[in-house]
Order: structure tokens, then sequence, then C-alpha cells
């Protein structure tokens, strides 16, 4: 490198945006991602080691993808290309395979090939790498932010480590929001600024976990407000507002207004009002509320409040919690409004609420009652030398498949837990319960021939 290039890069590096000058340069620096390069992991022991495969990095937007693949170059002895899928061709990727070919036949160095966004690459592009990872020539690295069972050929697939990234935890994005303000040969230290405890909490929360997004927001805070009195410059609660272009919601996660708020989803969804239910789905989204956890609460509530007079509620509040996991944000508002109002709309029960509460009491009271010999267990040998099964009536031998027996201790004879209501679907499951044991008293006990 002569002296303007050097001169040239030294400029870069100082005008790139302050996510990108923080970016960690070996891995004790990572912030989160513990379940992948913590020094008992696997990925933690290739890299330290120097024997990589092929791996896959997926995950969303600023969890530390290309940080990890930059961690990568900094120790590796093997020659490290970086490629984007957005704007690489063939010819990029024949002559970085062509470079490869003639550092390994010169040195004995394998190549390793980031390529961000493998995503985009098309089928094509991805089966021209095949042969070339198959072989050694290539040591690929591929991040992607779409799910790579979907978006990479599958024999690429096989033949990499899938390595998932979680967003960050709001504590790992607090200490790097701290660094990037006083840190003055990476981050912002020269400037003299302090950002308040309210304003770093509320970047934290509101950066979804997204690294690269809190970072962007301090910088153009610090480069757009006014010094103080005092000469430093202030980050407010009121200047971090305006950086993420979001008002801020009085919505403590361990405070009294998440609480509340949840509260008032989970009863407008059990009061039948969907319009309100999604209103405060609306708000906890707004606040960066954990969609997980939303739709935890709504599964919770199909079953709780709804119950069987929809037994389809609870397939679409699940179906709906995988989807979101799947899916992601901003896309995933709209599966929890369709479940949300759904619950909402739906015929209402809490018949299953209650009869597990009262039989939960009831074991409580009761303790360990005897199970009636002819249910017990009657598949070894010497069961019927102890009466276990004997006397023990099948079911589907009778008219209706039901026959009349004692099945609850019979010291509980006659207690009812499960009492179906008078709503939805609950009602055809009284009247059928109803009709089998009136028929079955009318018609007496004979088997079915």
């Amino acid at each position: 490198m002569d002296l303007f290039e050097y001169m040239r890069q030294n400029h870069m590096e100082k005008e790139s945006p302050l996510a990108a000058r923080m970016r960690p340069t070996t891995l004790e620096e990572v912030a989160g991602q513990q379940h992948i390069i913590g020094k008992d992991k696997l990925l933690y022991r290739a890299i330290k080691a120097d024997k990589l495969s092929s791996i896959i990095f997926y995950g969303p937007p600023g969890t530390g993808k290309t940080t990890l693949a930059k961690v990568i170059a900094n120790t590796t002895s093997a020659e490290f290309v970086q490629i984007n899928a957005t704007v690489a061709g063939k010819k990029d990727m024949e002559e970085t395979v062509e470079k490869a070919k003639n550092i390994q036949g010169m040195y004995g160095k394998r190549t390793i090939l980031f390529i961000d966004e493998i995503h985009r690459f098309n089928k094509g592009q991805q089966d021209y790498l095949l042969p070339f990872v198959e072989d050694g020539t290539l040591i690929l690295i591929g991040a992607t932010t779409e799910n790579p069972y979907f978006e990479v050929n599958g024999a690429l697939i096989s033949r990499s480590i899938i390595f998932e990234l979680k967003p960050l935890e709001k504590e790992d994005i607090k200490q790097l929001l701290r660094k990037a303000v006083c840190d003055r040969e990476k981050g912002m230290g020269a400037y003299e600024a302090e950002i308040e405890e309210d304003a770093l909490e509320f970047l934290a929360e509101l950066s979804g976990g997204d690294a690269r997004h809190a970072l962007n927001a301090v910088e153009l805070g610090i480069m757009t407000t006014n010094r103080s009195e005092d000469g430093k410059i202030h980050i407010t609660m009121a200047v971090a507002q305006e950086c993420i272009q979001k008002r801020v919601m009085r919505y403590d996660k361990n405070g009294d207004s998440h609480y509340d708020t949840i509260s008032a989803f989970i009863k407008s969804m059990r009061g039948s009002d969907p319009d309100a239910a999604v209103y405060y789905l609306a708000r906890m989204l707004y606040a960066g509320e954990s969609v997980t956890f939303i739709a935890r609460r709504i599964m919770i509530c199909a079953a709780e409040d709804v119950g069987n007079a929809d037994p389809q509620a609870l397939s679409v509040a699940v179906n709906a919690s995988l989807a979101v996991e799947r899916v992601g944000m901003p896309e995933a508002q709209i599966i929890l409004s369709q479940a949300a109002a759904y619950i909402a709309s739906a015929p209402k029960s809490n018949a299953a609420s209650a009869g597990i509460g009262d039989a939960m009491r009831a074991v409580t009271e009761t303790g360990n009652l005897a199970i009636p010999a002819h249910l017990q267990d009657a598949h070894y040998k010497g069961a019927a030398k102890l009466g276990h099964g004997t006397g023990y009536k099948y079911a589907h031998d009778y008219k209706n498949h039901y026959v009349k027996q004692q099945y609850l201790p019979y010291e509980l004879s006659g207690r009812e837990f499960y009492k179906p209501s008078g709503n939805g679907y609950e009602v055809k499951i009284r009247e059928h319960m109803q009709r089998i044991r009136r028929e079955a008293e009318e018609g007496g006990e004979t088997a079915e021939q």
C-alpha cells in the first residue's frame, strides 16, 4: 500500500458511518450471540483454530452477520474475499474462483468467500459455486436475512453449517451505545457528548435488537444537536425521539404501563371487542413489545376464554405464533391482528379454564385417590390376579361409542368438572353428551354386535 492509498483508506475509515467504525475486530469484542460464539461453542473454536468449513449466517439486520465475517477475516490465515450478491455477477465469481485456484496452487492457502445477502443470488449463480465449495477451492461464508432453507440451494445448505443470529439483547445495545458515545478512537468521544439514561433505554428498546439502527440514531443525534451551556452535547429523550423518528410511548416492560396495556388487550379479546383488541395490539407493537410475547398471550386467551366454544380459536392462535416467528416484523403485525380479531370475535367459554381449576382444587383437597380397578393397566403379567382391568367396558362396543361406567375415583362420583357453556360449539358438545347418556340409560348396557 503506497502513501496515497494509506491516506485514502484512513480518510474513508474516519468518514465511515459510526456503525461501521464501531464494528468489532475480535471475537471478544462482539456483542451478544453467545449461543454460537461462546468460548465452548463450535464456531468460536473453529475461528480460533482457523479450521472453518463453509457456513451461513442467518438472522435479522444489525445482528452481526457481516461483523462475524470481518472478525474471521482478521483472524484467519486464509485469503478473504467479500462480494455483495445484489451487485455481483458471474464475472465477479469467475475472477474470484480463478484467483483462489492460483493462491491455492502457489501458496497452498485456501480462500474464504464472504457473500453478503446470498439469498439474492439466483439458482444458477448458487449452482456455479457448488463444485468449488465441494473441492475446497472456496470456503463459503454466506449472510442472509431470509430463511436459508427456503432461499439457498439445498446442495449448498448440505455442505454448510447454519448459524442463526438472534436480535441483540437490550443490555447489549445499551453497552454498544455507551461505548460509541465515549470512544475517542472509533466512536464519537471527541464530540464531548453525553446520553441520558432514559434516552439510552428508549433507543435500546426501539432498536429492536438491531445494533446498526441504534448506532445510526446516536450518530445523527450527536451530529445535529447544539452544545449546551456546559459545552457538551446532551442526547435527551426528545433528541432520541427525533433521531429514531418515533414518539416515546409510556411503556416500561417492567412497569405498570406494560401490565396495564397487556391487561387491556386480553380483557378486550375476552370481552368480544375486536376494535379495542387491535388498538391495544398496535400500542404494544408501537412501543416495541416482543411479538412472541404477544402471540403467547393470544394463545392463552384462545384456550382460557374461548375454549371449545370455538375449537378453531386455539389453532388460529398457535399458527399465528408459528407464523410471526418465521415472518418477523413488520409483516408479523398483520398476523397478530388477524389472530387477535378472531379470538375477540369468537364465541366465549371459560369452561376449560374453570374445569381444570376445579379439578386442581379437588386433587389438592383429596390427594391421591384410588383409580377404579377396572380402569387400571392390565397389560402385564399378573394384572388379572390383582383385579386390574377386570370388568372394564370397551366404549366402542356400545351404541354411540359410549357406555356408562365409573371413571372418576369412587369418592368423587357425580362430580362435574367440565361444564360446557351455552355458546358456540359447546352447545353441540353439551347436547351430544346429554343425548348419548340419555340413550344409554334408555337402552341399557347391551354391547352392539
